[in-house]
């Protein structure tokens, strides 16, 4: 939407949907800004890799010059301040997948009484905080994600949007356009909200 959202403050979204994805490009400024494939998790034929310390990017063996980056894609719902909700895709990769992890483990981990006892709720059943904070290493400085739970769903058509989404997404009904955005990109790779 172009929308601009202060990293400090942060958004508040609904997570509707989880894929991991090996996504492979060609070399930056050559052939097209675009995917040269996307491989799922058990893909055979995902291609073999050497990571390279100095950027620690999985090249592919075959001498092209394309990489392969595990992405772990994150369709939400945005609430948005001013009322209603924006479908957005958040895609994790490199040092951001140890986030993706967390808030995964953050979602798995919630649990609920029903009548029946114990359960586990749907992931789009809370709403979550995701802020940006500052983070470095020895390669540089960059602004990475930090996820906090803010409260369950209690409006019933956030709940049933999310949960439309959500089925979409599992029809593959929802289609995603990944290309690279240079521009937007912070030291590590990563693309912040």
């Amino acid at each position: 939407t172009g929308e601009v959202y202060k990293g400090k403050d942060g958004i508040k979204v609904i997570p509707c949907a989880y894929q991991r994805k090996f996504i492979r490009w060609q070399p930056r400024g050559t052939g097209i800004a675009a995917p040269v494939m996307i491989h799922e998790p058990n893909d055979p034929n995902l291609p073999k890799t050497n990571r390279d310390p100095n950027d620690n990017k999985e090249y592919v063996d075959d001498g092209s010059g394309d990489y392969v980056e595990q992405t772990a894609q994150w369709y939400v719902k945005v609430i948005n301040p001013e009322g209603g909700m924006t479908n957005a895709l958040i895609a994790m990769k490199s040092t951001q997948l140890k986030k993706s992890r967390k808030w995964m483990s953050m979602i798995m981990s919630r649990e609920m009484n029903g009548a029946n006892g114990p359960f586990t709720p749907p992931m789009f059943s809370h709403i979550y905080l995701l802020k940006t904070v500052s983070e470095e290493n020895s390669k540089g400085s960059w602004h990475g994600w930090e996820m906090s739970l803010d409260s369950p769903i209690s409006e019933a058509h956030q709940y049933k949007a999310a949960k439309e989404f959500n089925a979409s997404i599992e029809k593959g009904e929802v289609t995603v356009k990944h290309e690279h955005d240079p521009a937007g990109e912070t030291a590590d790779g990563d693309v912040p909200f």
